[in-house]
């Protein structure tokens, strides 16, 4: 089995990645799971409910939930190790750059001495602006996190933890170099 990280800012094409990632597998005969965070469990549902509101306690609530909810998945890992040949978490540890900068790096690092880390991990980068126009044609209520400010900081900052083993995808390229880009990842 493989387990693929997914990560990148709001707007940034995750989502996108992690169904290539799919079909890219499933062509090869590999069952894949995608498992998106925040999930539509209640953790993952509280966390997205808070990051609606506005101020430093709003943030810290649903960072709360959002941890609840991706340690609610790595309980269930075995069971989906038993079921598929892929497994793609959409949004895992990279959540640590939106922590205050001064202790970002301690708190990855923590992360990544409890969590189980995944096989692949796999930042996707876009320019702020471009982020921000894909989230307001999406015509959703805008979170917490998601203005060009917060989004530049945002991505400043998993630029930096992206050095622990990430790999970066440059998600400005046409779809076709993306999806050969994804290729190479999958190999």
């Amino acid at each position: 089995m493989t387990w693929f990280a997914v990560d990148g800012l709001d707007g940034s094409g995750k989502s996108t990645v992690a169904e290539m990632i799919r079909c890219t597998s499933e062509s090869r005969g590999r069952s894949t799971f995608i498992r998106h965070h925040p999930s539509h469990r209640l953790p993952g549902r509280l966390s997205r409910h808070f990051l609606k509101g506005k101020g430093k306690t709003v943030e810290v609530v649903a960072t709360g939930f959002y941890i609840m909810d991706v340690l609610l998945s790595l309980t269930q890992m075995r069971k989906w190790r038993k079921q598929y040949d892929d497994i793609v978490f959409v949004r895992y540890s990279m959540a640590a750059a939106y922590l205050p900068e001064k202790i970002m790096e301690d708190a990855y690092a923590v992360i990544e001495r409890i969590l189980p880390q995944p096989d692949r991990l796999i930042l996707v980068d876009v320019d702020p602006e471009v982020a921000m126009k894909r989230i307001l044609d999406r015509g959703e209520e805008l979170e917490v996190f998601e203005s060009i400010p917060r989004l530049d900081r945002v991505r400043r900052k998993m630029m930096v933890l992206a050095q622990h083993g990430w790999e970066v995808v440059d998600n400005s390229r046409c779809l076709k170099e993306m999806q050969d880009c994804v290729l190479e990842l999958v190999d």
